[in-house]
């Protein structure tokens, strides 16, 4: 069975991966089962996100040291200043959170497709890579049904990271083939090895067969939509992955971009709402309106307000849709940072989470002028919608559904795991961010409680009418769900993670 290292080895395009299901595969990482060959855009989300700007400097200083090492010394070498330069003094805990919420939607944007095309196709599944296991774990086991992950162990003291990995080291070249043969036993030979470099070469050696996937500048990473499953729910505060370049502009935006978003905020919060939008146009932020909104409600004529039915991107879509209309919309919210409602130019009011309360305060709002309210009760970034509320439809039968969607290239305005009291800030930093307002047909009675419909049905029909409107998909995930998912709780109190697996669908 043995091979030698000047063995040419077959392209991956040249594997057969029909009847592969009793066959177990092994694969590389960067440059095999990814299409980017770096691993350094993952170490510098781990950076920022959990150290902040310092330590993504701190990074980006100790690069041009890894790289040099990495080509010209020892591969070995210049991972352990990568490891070194993110991980020293973080908190395990901070390091597997970022991996649980923020690494799964990078990694599964830059999956090669023929890599993907072997291993999908084949029954067992296992990952062997330089990378921290503690990086790589989740994505591999939760999202692309990995049963083995094998990855470059780190040294931990008093539940924080010490910068250096323990005594099997990087696992690159023999290490790669010795941790291999520790996890499977020297009688069991893998069917397949998949590789894309010359220090894969001792493990694909011990496969029985074995394939190279070499590097492709022109291939384009596969679809999001051929995942065993989809990514509802991310966090993190960066909206690209961050290249040594990236990285880089970053840093240097930021005290400019905090700057901009500063003006852009007074700007929100001072001017009367009807030069709002105006001021935003000349400050590069795009508001884009689409349908036709009602007029305001005719207190002299005892009408009761109209409740704005808002699919949620961030917390400033209220505000965004009171732009739209020229006059300032009051909200109703499940939770808001006490700095988010100092400057918000708005009245927000708090829900209580009470039912008997909360349908009591929505009426007397609507009494007094129109509302919005956000029936997801939280935000989803990726083309879903969340499960509605049905409060809202038991309250008044003047609705009106407006389909929300924005836009931003370097920063998120969401957040589950840090403090929501800087996500208009993030918003507001993003050079040029847009925001759609498309107000729908106001809603026919014919399809309210009143016409005999069920608060569920209403809910349910409007949140597919904006699903259509937008063409995302509706679930049947909460608020609760979310944050099980990427932050350990249930958006209000602290409790052990236990995300109940659930399927997406096409209705609700």
């Amino acid at each position: 069975m043995a091979k030698t290292d000047s063995k040419k080895f077959p392209t991956i395009q040249q594997c057969e991966s029909k009847g592969r299901e009793d066959q177990t595969v092994v694969a590389d990482m960067d440059g095999t089962l990814l299409v980017g060959r770096s691993s350094f855009p993952y170490f510098a989300l781990v950076a920022f996100e959990v150290g902040g700007i310092s330590r993504l400097i701190f990074l980006i200083l100790a690069s041009p040291l890894a790289g040099f090492l990495y080509y010209f010394i020892s591969e070995s070498a210049g991972i352990r200043v990568l490891v070194f330069a993110t991980f020293v003094g973080m908190k395990v805990s901070d390091i597997e959170s970022v991996a649980r919420a923020v690494l799964p939607k990078f990694y599964s944007s830059d999956l090669h497709p023929e890599t993907w095309r072997v291993f999908s196709s084949c029954g067992k599944r296992c990952v062997l890579t330089a990378n921290p296991r503690i990086m790589v774990e989740p994505v591999l086991k939760e999202y692309l049904s990995v049963d083995i992950v094998i990855g470059t162990e780190i040294c931990t003291y008093k539940g924080r990271a010490t910068g250096f990995v323990n005594e099997s080291g990087v696992l690159v070249g023999d290490n790669k083939a010795k941790a291999l043969q520790k996890a499977f036993g020297s009688k069991f030979t893998p069917h397949i090895g998949l590789g894309d470099r010359k220090t894969d070469f001792p493990f694909m050696n011990l496969c029985k067969e074995s394939y190279i996937v070499p590097p492709e500048p022109g291939v384009k990473p596969m679809s999001q939509d051929k995942l065993p499953k989809p990514i509802v729910f991310h966090d993190g505060r960066l909206v690209q992955k961050p290249s040594p370049l990236m990285a880089l502009i970053i840093i240097l935006w930021i005290p400019v971009g905090f700057l901009l978003a500063c003006l852009r905020i007074a700007a929100g919060t001072l001017l009367p709402m009807p030069l709002v939008y105006y001021a935003f146009w000349s400050l590069g932020v795009r508001v884009i309106i689409k349908g036709n909104p009602p007029p305001p409600a005719r207190k002299s004529t005892g009408q009761t307000g109209v409740l704005f039915i808002s699919s949620h991107r961030t917390l400033l879509d209220p505000i965004f849709l009171s732009t739209a209309l020229g006059r300032p919309i009051p909200a109703v919210t499940y939770s808001l940072s006490r700095l988010s409602e100092i400057i918000s130019p708005i009245k927000t009011v708090r829900l209580s989470r009470d039912r008997i309360t909360d349908a009591n305060m929505i009426k007397k709002l609507l009494q007094e002028g129109d509302l919005v309210i956000c029936p997801e009760g939280t935000t989803c970034r990726e083309p879903f919608l969340l499960r509605f509320s049905a409060l809202f439809a038991e309250l008044t039968n003047e609705l009106v559904p407006v389909a929300m969607c924005n836009k931003m290239s370097m920063f998120h305005g969401t957040t589950a795991r840090g403090w929501k009291g800087m996500d208009p800030f993030y918003f507001f930093m993003n050079p040029s961010p847009s925001y759609e307002v498309n107000f729908l047909n106001k809603w026919p009675y014919e399809l309210t409680c009143k016409a005999g419909k069920s608060s569920h049905d209403v809910a349910n029909y409007i949140q597919r009418t904006i699903a259509a409107t937008l063409s995302y998909e509706c679930t049947n995930f909460t608020r609760k769900d979310k944050y099980m998912a990427l932050a350990g709780n249930d958006g209000t109190v602290t409790t052990k993670s236990e995300f109940a697996s659930k399927k997406v669908t096409t209705g609700c």
